[in-house]
């Protein structure tokens, strides 16, 4: 029973020595720190889409009539709006397409990006206002990490070009248990959802169309199978040390 003890400690001990190579992000052994590698990737131009919040921001030397665009969202004790708060003040966009805007009336922005917007809002507010400026932001860029994080959880990103490691970054990054090379991406598209493999070691991830973020991804941290069978060979010898235990005390009562 001592042997067999002995023999899955050291297993466990084995099996718990974690590699730089599972660790580490973006491995590629032409990769010089004398000059920069340079790897081609798009941006993509999110389009807006049926229920995105947009937060629009009308300024003009007229500000009692450009105030009844700029809906006031409550603050916290720092002055800053709180997601929530933002989220359910902002123009929502509805089942057609349109936001619904104060004496202009519903204007179609689904399928435009925010500057497109923008644009289209300043055009039909100048018929209103005199040197109105108008801003437009996406306000329900939400995304959500689960599994082998430090912080899982849902997160607002205010950056429209966010990418992947920003997104881990919030989550306060991996854990040293999770899978780098098997990341799993849920992405929502008009006829359904799309899921994507991606291996956080490989610096050809820059180029990938789904490097960067979008509204509503999903990221999934699997854990690493070395880590799952460490877990298991402990379970496993917790019980053989108190069967062991126990055999001891027998033949010692006994």
């Amino acid at each position: 029973m001592k042997n067999i003890f002995y023999f899955l400690v050291g297993l466990v001990l084995i099996s718990s020595c974690v590699t730089k190579k599972e660790l580490v992000y973006m491995q590629n052994e032409n990769l010089k720190n004398t000059a920069p590698t340079t790897f081609n990737n798009n941006v993509p131009d999110y389009k807006l889409q049926v229920n995105d919040v947009l937060s629009v921001k009308v300024l003009s030397a007229e500000s009692e009539l450009s105030e009844i665009y700029n809906i006031i969202s409550p603050t916290n004790g720092f002055g800053v709006a709180e997601p929530g708060s933002l989220y359910l003040s902002g123009y929502t966009i509805d089942a057609e397409g349109n936001i619904n805007l104060p004496n202009v009336g519903k204007l179609k922005v689904a399928g435009m990006n925010t500057l497109q917007a923008q644009k289209l809002i300043q055009q039909n507010l100048d018929r209103y206002l005199n040197g109105a400026t108008v801003v437009v932001k996406l306000i329900s860029f939400k995304i959500s990490i689960l599994g082998e994080v430090k912080m899982p959880g849902y997160y607002y990103v205010y950056n429209d070009q966010a990418n992947l490691l920003e997104g881990l970054a919030l989550a306060g990054d991996l854990t040293p248990a999770a899978n780098r090379q098997n990341l799993k991406l849920i992405r929502q598209k008009p006829g359904g959802s799309e899921v994507i493999l991606l291996d956080l070691t490989d610096p050809a991830l820059v180029q990938s169309p789904y490097y960067y973020l979008l509204p509503n991804d999903v990221l999934y941290v699997e854990p690493r199978k070395t880590h799952l069978k460490r877990e298991n060979l402990v379970v496993v010898t917790t019980v053989l040390s108190v069967i062991s235990t126990a055999a001891l005390l027998f033949n010692f009562v006994k």
